[in-house]
């Protein structure tokens, strides 16, 4: 899991990534602060897609959304078309 976590802090910088163990199917939690330390994302995500290469670039992408979500960086028919997408699609953290 270390590794992962470097991935996935290299793929998220400058933010700070940290995974826990987390429920009771051994899902991890995936933590994402800004560089001041709050929490800005916090998603819990099944073992098999850190671990599948696929399904890990798609854990990221969803993490990509999520920040610029919560910071502000994306207009409301984006989100929109980015949720109808996730759904027809089975999105990995819609």
């Amino acid at each position: 899991m270390e590794s992962i976590n470097l991935l996935l802090s290299e793929a998220l910088s400058p933010y700070q990534v940290t995974l826990t163990t987390s429920g009771v199917r051994d899902d991890c939690l995936v933590t994402v602060k800004n560089p001041g330390g709050a929490i800005v994302v916090e998603r819990e995500v099944d073992r098999g897609q850190l671990i599948d290469k696929r399904a890990l670039v798609d854990v990221v992408d969803c993490l990509l959304r999520d920040l610029k979500i919560a910071e502000g960086r994306l207009e409301p028919s984006v989100i929109a078309a980015l949720r109808n997408a996730a759904q027809t699609r089975g999105g990995a953290l819609a």
